[in-house]
């Protein structure tokens, strides 16, 4: 291989890459995909193939959040976390992160296709996220628990606040991403952010990642409501997608935590992890692919029908494999063949030029 080829192969694949947690992002991306582009069940039947689609409801957009925290974690220090200069130089640049995903987020809002874009949202979760990022594992975890459980209770309240249903209550609950509550959803990136903590490289996190994210996922579903629910205590009791509920805080806040302990598992033996390379790349720029498929979205559609916002339109045009094959292939050849993707290494740049790293003081200067 070249040498630019093999450096690029190298950090797609070096010890210095965690693929476990890009093959979830990966899975993360095809699954909002799915959730966007194909019509899926309102219920999950086990003894029913054409149900199962029904999983990506809700789900993918929760590893997202989930996986931030873990991303939020692994850029302060991972299971270490930094402290002094370094610390306030990384959370400088995740600030600006947060604010260049919040823009990104207005201007796909701003194309009209018709989803609920889930990074106005992204960025406060960053931004939330900050003044936690000295906390230990063990504090993390308790955290994400109490506020999921306390949060739960209240979203219903926070849901009929007149804020939303007054002028401009929809350009209000867009820009706040309010389809995903940040009240609720930092729960799931402080749950992510411990998973950081605790170190994400050891098989014993890793372990422990999939039995207690199944086990969590399995009580949280044992009650999981139905989307008719209206009065208070079943908007609390459900596990049903985008509900906030209780059960769905920590089913599919387990079923996340489950994900990405498999996918490190998966990724802990060479033969498998070279099989999924393509999800592994394609989760190494989750901000591209997701952007991307939004922008492709709104160009064919508004070639074809003239305007973007007509849904049932565009999924008629079976628009799904088109896109994710496209968007797997393109990513794949642009990790080995360019490096970085280009909206990541647009935010990683310009974070470092806003914040740029404070210079080590190496003993004391002559007067």
């Amino acid at each position: 291989m070249a040498p630019g080829l093999a450096g690029r192969w190298q950090r797609l694949n070096g010890p210095a890459r965690i693929g476990g947690v890009d093959l979830a992002r990966g899975l993360a991306v095809i699954g909002m995909f799915a959730a966007h582009l194909l019509a899926t069940a309102d219920h999950w039947d086990w003894s029913d193939p054409s149900t199962w689609l029904f999983i990506v409801d809700g789900r993918s957009s929760i590893l997202f959040a989930t996986l931030a925290g873990v991303s939020i974690g692994l850029v302060t220090g991972g299971a270490v976390p930094l402290s002094g200069d370094r610390l306030r130089t990384a959370r400088g640049r995740l600030a600006v992160r947060a604010g260049m995903l919040w823009l990104t987020g207005i201007l796909l809002i701003l194309t009209g296709v018709p989803v609920y874009v889930i990074l106005p949202a992204y960025a406060i979760l960053f931004l939330l996220a900050l003044p936690f990022t000295t906390w230990t594992s063990p504090a993390l975890f308790w955290a994400a628990g109490g506020i999921g459980a306390v949060m739960a209770f209240l979203q219903p309240a926070l849901n009929e606040l007149p804020l939303w249903h007054g002028p401009f209550g929809e350009e209000i609950s867009a820009a706040l991403g309010w389809n995903y509550p940040f009240p609720v959803w930092i729960a799931f990136v402080l749950a992510g952010l411990g998973i950081a903590r605790a170190d994400v490289r050891r098989l014993r996190t890793q372990l422990w990642m999939l039995g207690a994210g199944s086990a969590l996922a399995f009580v949280g579903y044992l009650e999981f409501g139905t989307p008719t629910d209206s009065t208070y205590l079943q908007q609390v009791f459900t596990a049903y997608p985008h509900s906030s509920g209780l059960y769905e805080v920590f089913g599919t806040g387990g079923f996340a935590i489950a994900v990405i302990g498999a996918c490190l598992l998966i990724c802990r033996l060479t033969v498998l992890r070279m099989l999924v390379l393509p999800l592994r790349a394609t989760g190494a720029m989750p901000l591209t692919a997701y952007t991307a498929q939004l922008l492709i979205w709104a160009v064919v559609a508004l070639a074809a029908f003239g305007d973007t916002d007509d849904l049932m339109a565009f999924r008629a045009l079976e628009p799904f494999w088109p896109l994710t094959i496209g968007t797997i292939i393109a990513c794949t050849a642009w990790a080995l063949l360019v490096g970085r993707g280009p909206l990541e290494w647009l935010l990683d740049r310009t974070a470092r030029v806003v914040v740029p790293a404070r210079p080590r003081m190496i003993g004391r200067l002559n007067p």
